[in-house]
């Protein structure tokens, strides 16, 4: 029992005192005595800084929204948006659910057709982004009037129609 010991402390200490040798580096040569100046290669700019984790809204979040012209592109309703986000948290999993109607008999509008929009990156706080919801369009529908409802994954959001965004260049117009 004593001899197992002893063959395992044996071991041990040979490995302790190879080890060192094995990984050592040899030293590095001298440069040559004659070696030329060269230029400096252009640097490259620095990476962009990885973004900050912002922790997500829970409950009610605002956000600020432009609504660009809807258009139909070929059997598509197209609805396009400009969103900034005005809560102090990100907003992950953003959604617009969008209803069209169409005018109806005059006391009853009828629902036409509907469409749904995702942002899946988490929408940080103060940033600018642009928004589409596509809807399909039936054959003979002529939607009039619509209704946007934006949610996101833990909530709730509240949406304030703005013209333009303060500080920001306003946003094209469309004939």
């Amino acid at each position: 029992m004593n001899r197992c010991v002893f063959a395992s402390a044996v071991v041990f200490f040979s490995a302790v005192v190879s080890t060192p040798a094995a990984f050592a580096q040899a030293k590095a040569a001298s440069p040559p005595p004659a070696a030329k100046a060269t230029t400096a290669a252009p640097t490259s700019p620095a990476p962009a800084a990885p973004a900050k984790w912002v922790p997500p809204v829970k409950g009610t979040a605002t956000i600020e929204v432009v609504r660009g012209p809807a258009k139909i592109v070929g059997k598509e309703v197209v609805s396009t948006f400009k969103l900034k986000n005005t809560s102090t948290g990100s907003i992950n999993l953003l959604r617009a659910d969008q209803d069209w109607y169409d005018k109806g008999d005059g006391k009853q509008r009828n629902l036409v057709t509907s469409g749904t929009g995702m942002y899946r990156k988490p929408f940080l706080p103060g940033e600018i982004i642009d928004f589409e919801v596509h809807a399909p369009l039936p054959p003979k529908a002529k939607p009039d009037i619509d209704r946007v409802i934006f949610s996101h994954a833990n909530g709730k959001i509240d949406a304030k129609p703005v013209k333009s965004f303060p500080g920001a260049a306003p946003a094209k117009a469309s004939k």
